[in-house]
């Protein structure tokens, strides 16, 4: 997610704003109008929009995360009342516009302020709830999650949102542990995936699909970005553009659809037929960029 760097003794900053300069390229905030950030988190993202667009934009900032809102907020102070925000989710809000927008932004996933927080139980590397709710008052968890599902249900999940080629081990893993004990706490999970799957060789933790999928089914994230996609059409005004950063392929796949469906269609024209993707410098910089594909169209 989005997310400016609002650095203080006590926490990490949120991550770096993705593909800053590509972003700000396609979006062209200097056209003016009223632009809503629907992932604003720290306001990375949001404040180089206002900076770019000058006194003819404004700004909507909308987060599930009401810490994320509050940094935001801060951050984006001086620009008065050419910013206002929301709490709640972007696909509700798109789907529900009456048109008008002249540019809309999506920066999907989480922030590194979510992911260093232990209580938020995003990480498998610090202990922590079983939790993954990018909004701290949502009903479900990942622990409701891997305790009550079948084994059945769990495999499927963990293969349809995690891509993991393990799933029915990881899942039969989970239930037999959890028969002994409700599982409660990220490592105790990651331990469990760790021992049910083959060594591998890789660059990722043998955990992190698995922990993907419980954050994706937590957080109802693909149906959401299928509501926002289907909600942009009407949301733009004409001429207005739309940019979506995904982070996983899952994402990246229904972005890629409904953007050149909308093309087939005489919706949408494309500005990127292949997604923007960081340069070296960037994901050197900001190792959380390197799986990041930017897309973006513009309203006919």
């Amino acid at each position: 997610m989005n997310a400016g760097a609002m650095q203080d003794a006590a926490a990490p900053p949120y991550h770096l704003p993705v593909l800053l300069g590509e972003t700000i390229r396609l979006l062209e905030p200097a056209r003016g109008g009223l632009f809503f950030d629907g992932t604003v988190g720290g306001g990375g993202h949001a404040e180089a929009v206002l900076e770019a667009g000058g006194e003819g934009i404004e700004l909507i900032g909308c987060d599930l995360d009401s810490f994320a809102l509050a940094a935001a907020s801060e951050r984006l102070r001086g620009f008065g009342p050419r910013t206002r925000f929301i709490r709640g989710n972007f696909a509700d809000f798109l789907a529900g516009h009456p048109g008008g927008l002249s540019g809309i932004l999506l920066d999907l996933g989480f922030s590194n302020r979510q992911i260093s927080d232990p209580a938020r139980g995003f990480s498998f590397q610090k202990s922590g709830p079983l939790d993954m709710r990018f909004d701290p008052e949502g009903r479900c968890t990942a622990a409701d999650l891997v305790n009550r599902l079948s084994r059945d249900d769990l495999s499927s999940l963990i293969h349809r949102f995690g891509e993991e080629h393990f799933h029915m081990r990881i899942a039969s893993a989970i239930v037999r542990e959890r028969a002994k004990k409700p599982l409660k706490e990220t490592r105790e999970l990651a331990d469990i995936v760790v021992k049910a799957v083959p060594r591998r060789h890789g660059r990722i933790h043998p955990a992190t699909r698995t922990f993907q999928a419980l954050r994706i089914a937590v957080n109802r994230e693909l149906e959401n970005l299928e509501i926002a996609l289907c909600g942009m059409r009407g949301a733009l005004a004409p001429g207005g553009r739309a940019a979506v950063i995904s982070f996983h392929s899952l994402e990246d796949r229904l972005v890629k659809q409904s953007f050149r469906r909308g093309a087939a269609e005489g919706v949408y024209r494309l500005l990127t037929r292949k997604p923007a993707r960081p340069g070296e410098d960037e994901k050197r910089t900001n190792p959380a960029a390197r799986s990041a594909k930017l897309r973006a169209v513009e309203r006919l």
